[in-house]
């Protein structure tokens, strides 16, 4: 028997008379999910993965190394996959210049990162906001800011219908429901994340995102929320102790099946293929990220040993290195406030980095020059570049 897991509503938009699906509430009945198989090998290799991360992150001296990579990443990849051109590159640069203005890709960039912030320390604050559609607003409120969110109703739940994929109604792959239903929905999506329904979390972080995605309760900024969330969802629920797990990449590289796997949970009500598919890629990316904070830190112990065995080392030059995995790139002004010297002081402890070959000149200009710890940033750079069609 096929599982229902939604109603069509025909209702018109644009002039067009369409079927919008309105999805059941969460979790999947008549019958429950299953987790037998198939599905139960791969919830315990994304588990295994997940612990292996967490463990990675504990092990590290400096946690907040990763913690910095790890989130400007996937401030990076997720809003790329939105159409934003900025690259992991371009996002250190901007922030190596201080009080430079942002284009407007940056500033969609550095909009993620801040709702990231912003909703991290909410669930962290002693009288913060709790899980829910309110401090998911509040999130997309900080997301939306600036010149292109201006007119999406940051902030607000639409107040009017929506579609994905196609260049009218008539031809979208998802119309999703009606606006006057989202009370509704989005209330049952919230219960859904307070209460206990037997089924392991990080499967239930799966459903979530799919009914987050399916409801499509934004005109815009849908994606990026629903992406945000399941990095809640695991460190809200205890799955991870810190937020380094993030799904943008994955969903990237595996798009056309990303949204097909979505589209056969409302139209052949198949949420074992779409949990197969996010369990997947919780493994991999956990797997991973493991591999890059393993690699990461290498890099600082071998470079951070060849600089002490100079003799011309000296404790303004350490300061800097030990300042460059949360500032992969730096200017002079940069490093001057960093290591709180003067810009002679900051310019021979550049120098020396660059001698030692750990910083590498990337503008080639005379002025206003930019040092990046290359090999650390080409380490965390992969898969987060553009591709050029």
């Amino acid at each position: 028997m096929q599982r229902q897991t939604g109603r069509y509503e025909r209702i018109a938009v644009g002039g067009e008379d369409v079927a919008a699906f309105v999805p059941l509430p969460l979790p999947p009945r008549a019958p429950e999910l299953s987790l037998d198989g198939r599905l139960a090998e791969r919830l315990h290799a994304a588990e295994g993965a997940l612990m292996r991360l967490d463990l990675a992150g504990e092990m590290v001296p400096s946690f907040d190394w990763f913690l910095y990579a790890f989130v400007r990443k996937e401030a990076v990849i997720s809003s790329q996959i939105e159409g934003t051109q900025a690259t992991l590159v371009d996002l250190l640069n901007f922030e190596a210049e201080e009080g430079s203005a942002a284009n407007a890709d940056i500033e969609e960039v550095c909009n993620y990162l801040n709702a990231l912030a912003y909703a991290r320390e909410e669930l962290t604050r002693a009288n913060g906001l709790p899980l829910s559609m309110r401090l998911l607003n509040e999130t997309h409120r900080r997301l939306m800011t600036g010149a292109r969110g201006a007119n999406k109703q940051p902030g607000e739940i639409r107040r009017s219908q929506n579609w994905i994929g196609g260049s009218r109604p008539g031809n979208a792959m998802h119309v999703p429901p009606p606006h006057p239903l989202l009370p509704e929905l989005l209330g049952d999506l919230e219960r859904y994340m307070h209460k206990e329904d037997g089924l392991p979390p990080l499967v239930r972080a799966g459903l979530v995102h799919a009914q987050f995605e399916t409801i499509h309760p934004y005109l815009d900024g849908n994606g990026r929320i629903g992406r945000l969330l399941i990095a809640l969802l695991l460190e809200h629920w205890g799955l991870m102790k810190s937020p380094l797990l993030y799904l943008s990449l994955f969903f990237k590289r595996h798009r056309e099946e990303y949204y097909r796997r979505l589209n056969a949970i409302r139209l052949d009500g198949d949420f074992e293929g779409w949990t197969n598919f996010f369990l997947d890629g919780v493994a991999a990316i956990a797997d991973e990220a493991t591999a890059t904070a393993r690699d990461l830190f290498s890099i600082v112990a071998a470079d951070r040993a060849r600089i002490l065995a100079d003799d011309a080392a000296s404790i303004t030059i350490l300061r800097l290195f030990e300042e460059l995995p949360r500032h992969p790139v730096v200017t002079i002004a940069s490093a001057m406030r960093l290591i709180g010297a003067t810009k002679p002081t900051a310019i021979r402890a550049v120098a020396a980095l660059e001698r030692a070959g750990v910083l590498r000149e990337t503008t080639g200009r005379k002025r206003d020059r930019h040092f990046a710890y290359q090999t650390y940033v080409d380490r965390l750079r992969i898969g987060a570049d553009l591709v050029r069609e």
